[in-house]
């Protein structure tokens, strides 16, 4: 029997409605299978929806299931911060003032007011070389000139993506990938040193080509800028803290915040309210 749930869908990365990443939270979501939440996901067809629950971890303050239309992600960024900013407007109070603890399948999150904007403590990054025939084939299948390509390394932190550190950032924002290929081999994030075409205040233009979880590009992707950011500041190519541009490619105007803040890389946004009702579910 279907329940009337309150729903929320939200605009991440962004104080601007439609200019962010979408995202659908389903509160109170109790009695829900794996099955009905996955549908539901595939039928909203937005990069993530969510589910908020009742912790199971006492430290924390809510449980969130974040599923995409291709299946269920242990975590993921603009869903950590719309799921947040949804709890909080929902009547939530964390047990901690001014921090907030999400419980999700990588564990324990930290979220914090940076001002106006919410923020989360990245999670531990693992990272891994790149097989060079794989990397020689996403390349081609990105149309990417070779001479372009700066660096290459798997980036994990929940999600898996493929980081790609390009040395032009007219080139990430015109490439047209071959979508159907991508599909066969990862989930692949690019990041370019911002240019004098780039949007003014940002340091960096990044893109997030995500085929395999079900979207040919993510508009805006926390996940994949909580890697870069702690591939980038632990290399020495980006300063402690900075401003990424993405979804530039797609009409989007996304916005991530990045600070690191002794060991740990914060990565922080607006968040944009958009629809507030309820669901039959």
């Amino acid at each position: 029997m279907s329940t009337t749930r309150r729903f929320s869908q939200l605009d991440v990365f962004t104080a601007t409605p439609l200019k962010g990443n979408p995202l659908a939270v389903v509160h109170d979501a109790d009695g829900l299978s794996d099955a009905e939440m996955a549908a539901f996901a595939r039928w909203t067809n937005l990069s993530e929806t969510t589910f908020l629950l009742p912790p199971t971890d006492a430290r924390a303050d809510y449980r969130v299931r974040i599923f995409t239309p291709g299946g269920e992600l242990p975590f993921a960024g603009h869903p950590t911060l719309g799921s947040c900013h949804a709890w909080l407007a929902a009547g939530g109070v964390p047990k901690q003032a001014g921090q907030i603890v999400q419980q999700c399948g990588v564990g324990l999150v930290t979220v914090r007011r940076d001002g106006t904007r919410l923020a989360f403590a990245a999670p531990p990054l693992k990272r891994e070389p790149v097989d060079d025939g794989l990397l020689a084939q996403v390349v081609d299948a990105l149309g990417l000139p070779p001479a372009d390509l700066l660096a290459a390394c798997w980036l994990d932190n929940g999600p898996k993506w493929l980081g790609l550190r390009v040395a032009n950032a007219s080139r990430v924002r015109a490439l047209a990938p071959d979508h159907g290929r991508l599909k066969a081999l990862a989930k692949v994030g690019l990041v370019a040193a911002q240019d004098v075409d780039g949007a003014a205040g940002t340091q960096f233009e990044v893109r997030g080509f995500a085929a395999p979880i079900g979207v040919e590009e993510d508009p805006v992707t926390g996940s994949l800028n909580a890697s870069l950011a702690q591939w980038l500041i632990g290399e020495g190519v980006a300063p402690p803290a900075y401003t990424a541009a993405q979804g530039t490619a797609m009409g989007r105007a996304g916005r991530v915040h990045v600070q690191r803040d002794g060991d740990t890389v914060w990565v922080g946004g607006d968040v944009a309210p958009c629809i507030s009702g309820q669901v039959l579910l």
